[in-house]
């Protein structure tokens, strides 16, 4: 359509002229082509990059301006037009290309260093306690050996009981009511909520667990995880909220508790003496969600900020 266009305006002009134009305008519009072809290539990988789970969406392209052209100079042909179009939009895509490769490296970063962490974490609580080993008191060779003494049978040592629930805190669960309005998962994190908001923290965790269970793919998923994170913190256990609350983050970036778990999670960290971690997690906190956060949690991550000490 662009090589019809430009030969019927040439054709206003004298026929000799127009056989003098036309080899040069296919001759400059050809690696154009080319172009156009790879940008839209590289654009769609740029956009399966940054909307891998949704369809992407039009990129605003800045034309540059029309030059200004002083009366009596020839006007640039809509081949060179073109030509500058494509290399503005060559410039802004390699831009694009470049801060998405950035963020990737950042969250892949902070990914490393919090799986390393959480593997640290749940080797300690993992690993079994070992008696101290007994070391054998050394017998002189001519001492006389002790007489054997009959072995008696030694009880083995019974294994940890589980707490003891009073029947007054039993009964105290009993009153909480449930929920029932007919929306199941809604209901089970509500349950789980007035559990926690009673300081009845053990009992809001395996509620809140089992919500989260059974209703990974729900909306409500993300504000059960975020909550199992604060039952776990508010009853002084921050390295099991660390983790219930970067596994929120990770799995449910969209959810409705995303950012408050990353900013709860530089708290834990906080609270676990890892005031370099609490850093990078404000960080990501600040690039991902900076804009749509609310005055609480920016309050928070800014005191927080101000505690670890970060720079």
């Amino acid at each position: 359509m662009r090589y019809a266009f430009f030969a019927t305006s040439c054709l206003a002009w004298s026929a000799p002229l127009l056989l003098m134009i036309a080899p040069s305008a296919i001759a400059q519009n050809a690696p154009v082509e080319m172009r156009v072809d790879r940008l839209e290539k590289e654009m769609k990988a740029v956009q399966r990059k940054v909307f891998p789970a949704g369809a992407p969406i039009e990129a605003q392209i800045v034309r540059p301006a029309a030059p200004t052209i002083a009366p009596g100079s020839p006007s640039s042909s809509p081949i060179s037009d073109l030509t500058a179009r494509v290399g503005a939009l060559e410039s802004q895509l390699a831009s694009v290309t470049g801060q998405v490769e950035e963020n990737s490296f950042k969250l892949k970063q902070l990914e490393d260093a919090f799986n390393k962490y959480k593997a640290e974490i749940e080797g300690r609580l993992l690993q079994p306690e070992t008696p101290p080993a007994v070391t054998p008191t050394a017998v002189a060779p001519d001492a006389a050996a002790p007489a054997p003494v009959a072995a008696k049978p030694v009880a083995s040592k019974p294994a940890p009981a589980a707490p003891v629930v009073s029947e007054a805190r039993k009964t105290a669960v009993a009153a909480i009511e449930r929920p029932d309005t007919g929306d199941a998962a809604m209901d089970a994190y509500s349950y789980g909520f007035r559990l926690w908001d009673a300081k009845y923290y053990p009992e809001a965790q395996a509620q809140l667990k089992a919500t989260v269970d059974k209703y990974g793919t729900s909306s409500v998923a993300s504000r059960a995880q975020n909550l199992l994170g604060r039952a776990y913190l508010d009853e002084g256990k921050p390295a099991l909220a660390s983790v219930a609350f970067y596994e929120n983050y990770q799995k449910r970036p969209r959810g409705d508790r995303a950012p408050d778990s990353l900013a709860y999670l530089g708290e834990a960290l906080i609270q676990l003496k890892k005031p370099a971690d609490a850093c990078k997690v404000y960080a990501e906190l600040e690039q991902v969600y900076g804009t749509s956060l609310s005055a609480s949690l920016r309050g928070m991550m800014d005191k927080g900020r101000t505690r670890a000490k970060c720079s």
